[in-house]
């Protein structure tokens, strides 16, 4: 499990085979199983995580305790709330598991030493950073202000992983839609042509 997420931070081009090495140190393997928080909505965010196998929603808990999903995470991806995180902040989400999850974390102390040993850290979270903020982008460009069938045919067509692995429920939230009008939407899309 190691090795993938090795092989991501050689992908970087960022670090060198010694400071990966070195890197690799700091991050502590964790197993979740579906349902278990990685990080709960009120408590101080202290990691950061990258995910090897699995997947997390990211939430927010409203006051009727509805959940209103603001982003959901995959293998090879980086998973905290940054801003809470760099702070060291309560958050304002919970991430959570969605499946049976591998991860690999760096507490805040560590990762603020593992920043003052190896710079080159900079470039890669700079990296992750942008990430981040083009999938928000793409997420308001693709979900804001369109019907539900149109947010539906762009996941099929554009996130067909999302219609696989996320329950009905959890991909409503994240569309910004009802239950009933995915389902809809669904049957508009599915529905045999009558000759």
């Amino acid at each position: 499990m190691i090795d993938v997420f090795e092989n991501y931070l050689y992908s970087t081009k960022e670090l060198s085979a010694e400071e990966i090495s070195f890197s690799l140190k700091f991050f502590k393997p964790m197993r979740l199983k579906k349902g278990e928080f990685f990080i709960s909505q009120g408590e101080t965010c202290r990691y950061i995580g990258f995910i090897v196998n699995g997947a997390v929603k990211a939430y927010a808990t409203d006051a009727e305790g509805k959940e209103n999903v603001t982003c959901l995470k995959f293998e090879n991806e980086f998973v905290t709330s940054f801003s809470e995180f760099m702070l060291q902040e309560k958050s304002g989400r919970s991430i959570r598991t969605i499946e049976d999850s591998v991860m690999y974390k760096i507490s805040y102390p560590d990762y603020q030493y593992l920043l003052s040993e190896v710079t080159a850290w900079n470039r890669v979270i700079k990296l992750v950073m942008q990430q981040e903020f083009s999938q928000k982008e793409r997420y308001m460009l693709n979900y804001n202000n369109r019907s539900s069938v149109d947010k539906y045919l762009h996941v099929l067509s554009n996130e067909p992983m999302l219609i696989q692995r996320v329950t009905t429920q959890d991909l409503a939230s994240y569309l910004g839609i009802t239950q009933r009008s995915l389902t809809r939407a669904k049957g508009q899309i599915h529905r045999p042509s009558v000759l």
